[in-house]
């Protein structure tokens, strides 16, 4: 018999819980401390469920039938009521996680589980921190203007590049707010002419054969840390950006096949890449192999093998050595490279391009260009190597 909501007012608790039916699947639960809920019992894929429709006197009789109807079409859909409960409830609490700084952290670890490069994670936290003024603001709320507010800010202090980089970040973020239904557009699209372009900079970097050549001599005779020297050594012969030789490890150098394979998620274009070794390189690593033992890093920390070296100690050494900024970084090597190779008339610049890990604007190109430039790679390595040693040995032989 189905209830009234005279019946209800007068139900009076007991020891016990205890139940009273309205009728398809409805029904009141009297709790002893008076509590009255309200619950739906239903089968779905042959298994006995419970729905939780609300507290009484909050939902009344009517309101309770209303839900019991919401719940049965669901059922009559093929849908278990339950689950699509706790679907809504998830994605609402998704929904609610919608200032910048949630949908910030969101696409950052987005962006982690793809296996994008850990450097580039590292400066999204950190262009996350330079717009801390947007930071809790709803993402759907946030004006051109405040971006604008925080760029003009960058820009003041010199930094047009943690300018431009930061704009590119938020704008990623908030497409990526679009994409999950907590924004609605990328307010950051109509300030691209806003900014002042940033001035492009070369790495400084030694192009004269005997300037080069005295710069491996002084390399020879660095006072420093063995394992700074040997990253010196070996950064003119590889080409490889410096955090790619830094954070190597050394499980992935193949001295019997002469292959170095440097994984996907330290390169910048997300691809692993391969760097045939020289004689050279080989015996640089065998000896470095002595000093660090053959597991973990190739290139530790001074104070833990547990970490690398940091990303300015090959610098660093530069400038102790008396070399200024202006004239040699890291990263500068492999402009040396570039040039001299291309310079030398010897080889195919595609060859070169592939040992430097720039990506093909044609990707079925690229794929191609990856095994047809192979061998010619591995006998331009080993020029390369042998180059640097006459140049090395020309001065000496002068002096």
């Amino acid at each position: 018999m189905a209830l009234t909501e005279t019946q209800i007012r007068q139900l009076e608790p007991d020891a016990k819980t205890y139940r009273c039916s309205d009728g398809r699947g409805l029904f009141l639960e009297i709790h002893p401390n008076g509590s009255k809920l309200w619950r739906f019992k239903y089968r779905f894929l042959g298994k006995q469920k419970r729905l939780a429709l609300g507290r009484y006197p909050d939902v009344g009789l009517e309101g309770a039938r209303r839900k019991l109807d919401e719940a049965r079409q669901v059922l009559a859909g093929g849908e278990d009521p339950l689950a699509v409960r706790k679907l809504h409830k998830l994605v609402a609490s998704f929904k609610a996680a919608n200032s910048f700084e949630d949908v910030a952290k969101d696409f950052i670890e987005k962006m982690i589980a793809e296996e994008r490069a850990q450097v580039t994670t590292d400066k999204m936290v950190w262009q996350l921190t330079l717009l801390k003024p947007i930071a809790h603001r709803p993402i759907s709320e946030i004006k051109p203007l405040e971006i604008l507010a925080i760029l003009k800010a960058l820009e003041k202090q010199g930094k047009r590049e943690t300018a431009r980089r930061c704009r590119e970040f938020a704008s990623r973020v908030f497409r990526y707010g679009v994409a999950t239904g907590r924004g609605e557009n990328d307010p950051t699209t109509i300030l691209r002419g806003a900014l002042i372009a940033p001035k492009v900079t070369h790495h400084a970097a030694l192009l004269d054969p005997q300037q080069i050549g005295k710069l491996l001599r002084d390399i020879d005779c660095y006072s420093g840390s063995a394992i700074t020297r040997f990253a010196m050594r070996i950064s003119p012969h590889v080409m490889s950006r410096p955090g790619e030789l830094r954070k190597a490890d050394w499980s992935e150098f193949d001295f019997e096949a002469g292959v170095w394979t440097i994984p996907a998620e330290r390169m910048k274009m997300r691809k692993s890449h391969q760097v045939p070794l020289s004689r050279q390189v080989i015996a640089y690593l065998r000896e470095l192999q002595e000093v660090t033992g053959p597991d973990g890093y190739a290139f530790p920390a001074i104070h833990t093998s547990r970490k690398t070296m940091s990303e300015n100690t090959v610098n660093n050494a530069f400038r102790r050595m008396g070399y200024r900024k202006d004239e040699i970084t890291a990263h500068g090597l492999r402009t040396t490279a570039s040039t001299l190779l291309n310079e030398s008339g010897h080889w195919s610049a595609d060859a070169i391009e592939r040992s430097l890990a720039h990506a093909d604007a044609n990707a079925i190109r690229g794929i191609y260009n990856r095994g047809r430039y192979w061998e010619e790679r591995v006998a331009m390595h080993q020029w390369w190597s042998d180059h640097l040693d006459e140049l090395r040995g020309q001065g000496s032989a002068v002096g």
